[in-house]
């Protein structure tokens, strides 16, 4: 009798034994070792199992079972694990034996419940990707001495402050430090001068470091929802910088920031009253500014030095008046003015949107004789001339635009032939197809403008352009683009408001480094979120006046938007008054909708 209650016993036993290698397949763990990857995460794990972290360490179990081995299962020749996923389970620490695996350079634990981190972490010298996001860290000593790290992720934790030491990981690009406690950032931040993007956002820091200024490689740097009240002058140094996010704050000065390679400047939310013609000067690249929700009460004459603007929000602040200067800003797109007291301008007029409304302001123009003629001078080419070889040779530009023509002259092209054309302006013609000898400039060239023709077509061949950054098909008839492109890997903006798309075009789900995409005033009944969110640089989406129905919750998910504009379409949620309250806003709203 006893002998059968010890044989139940055993028996229990080993089922516990088995269940728990459940949790872990084998078969993962066999294929892990010849690929060097494992993939744990969303397997509700409480803890790592031990089998995990000595992968590399225990002979294979088949090893002690089989004499001979077929091509395909010679254990010995297994691959060190580089890849461990663990994340979205329920970890709350992480064991010392992290140390077996001293070959990782991915190491994902994000969205488990981690206070704190083993101190045999920083043992793992070859780890470059380390995400600890939403967890419930307080404090990263283990973290500071990995080297070789480039990619640190901690937003949504628990911190309060940062170690000095952090200034150690002098490899680092990309840190996330988004949705902590942080009061203030220690100033040895400043000697990782390896950093592109920063993200300090949803703290409560009150004050930058002044050597911050040192991160000469920045281009992108996140400061919005903080409480700060100005901007240190070194960040005038930052001369790579891209793109500034300083929304949610306290600022009451437009900071003066001489950065050439500035395109988008974020300044929504703060308490900013005047714009100075000195600080506009500075923003010699400029693409998008926001100045919604702040206290401006006019806009500067002087305005038109930002001739490279494609896009103004002021939403929401005191304007009464606005300058008729504005209509010559000439990559002026779209214009943002509601919520404002504007006096002289029909209510009417403001809803027919921007090129109404810029048209409306030329007309003032000619109504001031002298500033017409100003207008004139600067902004056309002389009447007698139709290549302005002075443009092409110095600015590398090649214009042709207002002319109502079909088709370019081949003096042009001839003229521009051999001298590195960067630009191209077509606008405001008759074109029905791109010109075919554009592909002359397919080395060269990075921004083209076919706005306001009569296309009915993309041709692929604008796919050889591949320096392509910038291209506007704005006010054409097109429905359509070609799957060629793909191929250019360094677009960033694309505009084509104003067509006739009845369907968002598959292939820009597929062009990964677009951060601006204007497709307003078109027909576009649907959007995929789940293939918008793996547009990571993806940071101002234009779906205004469409025809779509409902918005997906999950579009709340592309958190990487910074603008998002859904005016103008049928649907019923979210209501006017979530969607006055701005992108941030909207986004949570259509998170919280998100089906658990």
């Amino acid at each position: 009798m006893s002998r059968f209650r010890r044989a139940e016993v055993d028996s229990l036993a080993g089922f516990r034994t088995e269940k728990a290698e459940q949790t872990v397949p084998y078969g993962l763990l066999k294929a892990a070792r010849k690929s060097g990857q494992l993939n744990l995460s969303g397997r509700g794990l409480t803890e790592v199992p031990q089998n995990v972290y000595r992968l590399n360490s225990d002979t294979p179990e088949e090893a002690q079972q089989n004499v001979s081995f077929g091509e395909s299962d010679r254990w010995w020749e297994q691959t060190d694990l580089t890849k461990l996923l663990l994340s979205s389970n329920q970890l709350t620490h992480l064991s010392d034996d992290i140390r077996l695996l001293p070959a990782l350079t991915t190491l994902d634990l994000h969205n488990n419940q981690l206070s704190n981190l083993p101190s045999a972490l920083g043992e793992l010298q070859e780890l470059q990707q380390l995400r600890l996001s939403h967890n419930q860290l307080k404090s990263l000593p283990e973290v500071c001495t990995l080297r070789n790290l480039r990619s640190l992720t901690l937003q949504q934790n628990l911190l309060e402050s940062l170690p000095e030491e952090l200034g150690q990981l002098e490899n680092l690009t990309d840190l996330d430090l988004s949705n902590n406690h942080l009061k203030t950032v220690p100033s040895s931040l400043s000697c990782l001068t390896c950093l592109q993007n920063l993200n300090l956002s949803y703290n409560k820091i009150s004050c930058l470091p002044d050597n911050l200024g040192q991160l000469t490689n920045v281009k992108l740097l996140d400061c919005s929802n903080n409480q700060l009240t100005d901007i240190p002058a070194s960040l005038s140094q930052m001369l790579a910088m891209e793109q500034l996010y300083l929304r949610h704050n306290k600022l009451c000065l437009f900071p003066k920031l001489p950065a050439p390679m500035l395109k988008d400047l974020y300044l929504g939310n703060n308490q900013i009253e005047q714009l100075e013609t000195e600080q506009l000067a500075c923003l010699t690249a400029i693409s998008l500014l926001e100045l919604r929700d702040n206290k401006i009460k006019s806009l500067p004459e002087q305005i038109t030095l930002l001739s490279t603007l494609a896009r103004l929000d002021l939403t929401n602040n005191d304007i009464s008046t606005l300058p008729a200067s504005l209509s010559l800003l000439p990559n002026l797109k779209v214009l943002l003015l509601e919520g404002n007291p504007l006096r002289g301008i029909r209510r009417d007029l403001l809803t027919k949107g921007t090129n109404e409304l810029l048209k409306y302001l030329r007309g003032r123009l000619k109504e001031d004789p002298e500033r017409a003629d100003e207008g004139h001078t600067a902004m056309t080419l002389p009447s007698q001339a139709r290549v302005n070889l002075h443009h092409i040779k110095t600015l590398k530009l090649l214009e042709y635009s207002e002319k109502q023509v079909s088709n370019i002259p081949d003096e042009m092209f001839d003229a521009a032939a051999d001298q590195g054309v960067t630009t191209v302006n077509f606008s405001k013609n008759q074109l029905t197809s791109i010109p075919s000898r554009l592909v002359e400039f397919q080395s060269s060239m990075s921004d083209v403008n076919l706005g306001f023709n009569r296309l009915t077509c993309c041709s692929p061949d604008i796919c050889k352009l591949l320096q392509l950054t910038h291209i506007d098909l704005g006010n054409n008839q097109l429905s359509d683009l070609p799957a060629e492109m793909m191929t250019l890997t360094k677009l960033s903006s694309i505009i084509l408001s104003y067509n006739r798309f009845k369907f968002f075009p598959e292939v820009l789900y597929q062009i990964v480094s677009l951060e601006t995409l204007l497709i307003d005033n078109n027909q576009v009944n649907g959007v995929e979120p789940g293939r918008l969110i793996k547009l990571v640089h993806l940071s101002t989406l234009d779906l205004s006046n469409n025809d779509l129905l409902n918005i997906p919750p999950e579009l709340g998910m592309c958190t990487n938007l910074r603008c998002l504009s859904l005016q103008g379409n049928p649907f019923r949620t979210p209501r006017a008054a979530i969607m006055a309250k701005g992108t941030d806003v909207v986004l949570e709203y259509l998170r919280s909708r998100i089906p658990t």
